[in-house]
Formats: structure tokens, C-alpha cells, sequence
């Protein structure tokens, strides 16, 4: 775990040193998004694999849809929140 904080921290801190340079970020937000496609993909075929999950996947498939439904709805409701304390402009009457 730790080395997963010292990571994520490295690349905030030169991502922080780089922000003026936009051209570099273009290239790197492709390759981020082809890696996250390709982390999916391995992913899958990993699950694919597991005989357990794969016996058991109407059971883990409600699961994973009612979490995610749940995470969803909460994540609307905190953004709806933060905009109406921090973004919407209010009028003066």
C-alpha cells in the first residue's frame, strides 16, 4: 500500500511540475486511456477464468448492479450538493 501512496504522490508532484506544458499531457492522457482499456480487458479474462464467479454470477451480478446503482445515485446527489454550495450563483434580492 505504501508503495502505491508513493507512486500516486511521484506523479501528482511531477504532473504539478508539468502543467504548463500541454502538449505532453495530450500524448499521456491517450496512452492512460489505452492502459486503463487494456487493464479492463486482462481484468475480464481474469474473472473469465474463475470457475466460482462464473457459477455464482447471477448472484455477484445483482450485487455488483445494486452497488453500483447505490454509488451512482450518491455520486449525483454529492455533486448536485457541491454545486449548489460552490458553484451556483446566487442573486441578491
Amino acid at each position: 500500500m505504501l508503495t502505491v501512496v508513493i507512486i500516486m504522490t511521484l506523479g501528482m508532484l511531477i504532473g504539478y511540475l508539468l502543467r504548463s506544458k500541454t502538449h505532453i499531457f495530450k500524448k499521456v492522457d491517450r496512452w492512460v486511456s489505452l492502459t486503463i482499456y487494456l487493464l479492463l480487458f486482462l481484468f475480464g479474462i481474469s474473472v473469465g477464468k474463475n470457475d466460482i464467479v462464473v457459477k455464482n454470477i447471477h448472484h455477484i451480478g445483482i450485487q455488483v448492479l445494486i452497488i453500483t446503482l447505490a454509488a451512482i445515485a450518491g455520486s449525483v446527489v454529492l455533486c448536485g450538493i457541491v454545486y449548489f454550495f460552490f458553484f451556483k450563483k446566487r442573486t441578491v434580492s
